[in-house]
């Protein structure tokens, strides 16, 4: 029997009224396994009205008191890691390994959240005038929301609500329609660590949810991963209703090859960086830059076997290295991109594109692909991909390199393998990209440090979480005092100035 999901609003499990459903799948049989329902407008304009009431508590609590409800619902997301991976797993296709560790990175951020009274530490110059003083503080927005991505089911969310909770604001999650069930349980656990009904809202749903929520006049800031197009829309379609926007788009991260790169390090590193998470991650690698052919040639030839002796499997084989795409349109997607690169004339090395499993032959998998002699014309090199295929492009020096870096759309991340530090150095200052790697395949920063892209892969001022994401969830407040001492000046009818 298929089990049928709910929204969470106010503190409950809410029934879908709306007659729309969208299919759960699993991705490594193609069975159906769940029903979400899908949110009308009414039903998230009631998410907000919870959230809204909830603000008037929540935004009460001292800070510290936030934080201790923050630091419960990091240990209860400990306490329940292996159930939260198992969730994203079933409903995602990722391996349960990968799984465990994309939760792992979104409690990493819960954990800077239980510093909020440290982070929300406001400024005071004394004497700013004769007997005035200045402070500054940040005071929270009111009722936030958060439309995710299904690449990473927990972790994204906890990329956002976490931080907009500690900074005293209430929050409404859109979470992807695809693999649901993970945010529908950290709300529970988020509620078990004290948090009131309302402070954190999930509603389920498409189209029709994301623009009520970017119509609610109720809901102050807007934060969103996915893709450009949707990304763009999200950006444009909130600021025009009067909302802070932060909206993480697109990507196609460009690995350099140095001809003085260890070779052996850079081919571990490009199949866990193009291959982990079957390359559904925005932040995976997908362009390999080799500087000069004989870069090429070796990387190919270390690259070849291992892609097609990658263990595929579903997520619960532990041994698996790389699970099925999440749905089998997505599969569709890829496996028409993999067709269109040897269309416009790119050498397919290592073709995955009829990789079956014994008794999984519904499976949504596609095996490891690898092209070689891709050039920027084509679009396998101008598109996200978001599969398992990675291409290799040959540069004939640094400089040509860096330029098809600086070149492309996307800004989101980048790496340089090169044991030459002045390379590095000038690498890193000189690529027009968010987040750069020496040595490193995939530059995610820590949780206490910030995450977002350049160019058209972000859309508002705003990177996430960390200091970042404390900016974009609450705004200033100055206030100016002066006592009575005695002292009259007199009406001041110019400018004031120091004195």
């Amino acid at each position: 029997m298929t089990t049928t999901l709910h929204h969470y609003i106010n503190g409950g499990k809410v029934e879908g009224t709306s007659g729309r459903f969208g299919d759960i799948f699993n991705p490594a049989t193609g069975e159906v396994i769940a029903k979400v329902p899908f949110a009308t407008a009414d039903e998230v304009r009631g998410a907000v009205a919870a959230a809204k009431a909830a603000f008037e508590i929540w935004s009460a609590k001292t800070p510290i008191a936030r934080a201790r409800v923050m630091f419960r619902f990091k240990e209860l997301c400990e306490a329940n890691l292996d159930e939260l991976a198992e969730l994203t797993a079933r409903e995602h296709g990722k391996t349960f390994d990968d799984a465990r560790g994309s939760v792992q990175r979104g409690i990493e951020v819960v954990e800077f959240a239980t510093g909020i009274p440290h982070l929300l530490k406001g400024e005071c110059s004394t004497d700013v005038g004769t007997g005035v003083d200045g402070l500054a503080m940040r005071r929270p927005l009111g009722v936030c929301a958060g439309i995710t991505p299904f690449n990473f089911p927990a972790m994204v969310p906890m990329w956002m609500f976490p931080m907009a909770l500690a900074c005293g604001n209430t929050f409404v999650l859109k979470t992807s329609e695809k693999d649901p069930s993970a945010s529908l349980r950290m709300v529970e656990l988020l509620e078990e660590a004290g948090a009131p009904a309302g402070a954190l809202n999930v509603v389920n749903g498409d189209k029709e949810a994301v623009d009520a929520i970017l119509a609610d006049p109720d809901i102050a800031a807007v934060s969103f991963v996915g893709s450009t197009p949707v990304a763009e829309y999200i950006f444009h379609t909130g600021t025009a209703h009067n909302k802070r926007v932060q909206a993480l788009g697109g990507a196609k991260n460009h690995m350099i090859v140095m001809p003085d790169a260890d070779l052996d390090q850079a081919t571990d590193a490009l199949m866990g960086a193009g291959y982990g998470s079957a390359g559904e991650r925005c932040m995976a690698i997908s362009v390999a830059v080799a500087v000069g052919d004989r870069v090429a040639d070796a990387l190919i030839e270390k690259l070849s076997p291992r892609i097609s002796g990658l263990k595929i499997g579903p997520y619960t084989d532990r041994e698996a290295e790389m699970g099925p795409l999440v749905t089998k349109q997505h599969l569709d997607k890829v496996r028409g991109y993999v067709d269109l690169g040897v269309e416009e004339g790119a050498e397919l090395v290592v073709d995955g594109r009829d990789v079956t499993l014994q008794g999984y032959e519904n499976g949504y998998f596609i095996g490891g692909c690898l092209f070689d002699k891709v050039t920027p014309e084509m679009r396998i090199y101008k598109e996200e991909i978001f599969g398992p295929v990675l291409s290799i492009v040959r540069s004939k020096d640094y400089e040509e390199a860096l330029g098809m870096v600086n070149a492309h759309e996307y800004g989101n991340g980048t790496a340089i393998f090169t044991r030459d530090g002045d390379a590095a150095r000038d690498f890193a200052m000189r690529a027009n990209i968010g987040m750069v790697g020496v040595n490193v395949p995939i530059p995610v920063p820590v949780a206490y440090h910030s995450f977002g892209g350049w160019k058209r892969s972000l859309f508002g001022d705003h990177h996430m979480h960390g200091p970042e994401g404390v900016r974009f969830y609450t705004k200033m407040k100055y206030i100016t005092t002066r006592w009575p001492s005695g002292i009259r000046t007199g009406a001041e009818y110019v400018m004031p100035t120091l004195k």
